[in-house]
């Protein structure tokens, strides 16, 4: 099958049209905001612990370090966000939230 000039001339119009279409969908759906998870500590009877939420719903609430054969609470408010943030970096990745003992002592989280 042969394809006269200006008929090429037409496809490849329609081509780039659609290509830049296309590029411009997939940049602003890239651009969107995602939503995010929410941190807070929270002081709790021995210490500090943190919640992860999602449009105010709390999906995790960690009173005690977790993995540890001990029920205590982290020490310190810091030690608490760390390990929080960490388990949203995991939540973002898509792989699971659980926290092992090698996490805790590579955040130097005090047991």
């Amino acid at each position: 099958m042969i394809i006269n000039a200006p008929n090429l001339k037409f496809f490849r119009k329609i081509f780039w049209k659609n290509l830049l279409f296309i590029l411009f969908f997939l940049q602003f759906t890239a651009c969107t905001e995602k939503e995010t998870l929410h941190v807070e500590s929270i002081k709790t009877a021995s210490g500090w612990g943190y919640t992860i939420s999602h449009k105010d719903k709390i999906l995790i609430k960690q009173t005690i370090i977790p993995v540890i054969s001990e029920v205590k609470s982290f020490s310190s408010e810091e030690d608490a966000l760390k390990v929080a943030d960490l388990v949203v970096k995991k939540l973002n990745q898509n792989t699971s939230p659980s926290v092992t003992k090698n996490d805790l002592i590579l955040l130097k989280i005090k047991m």
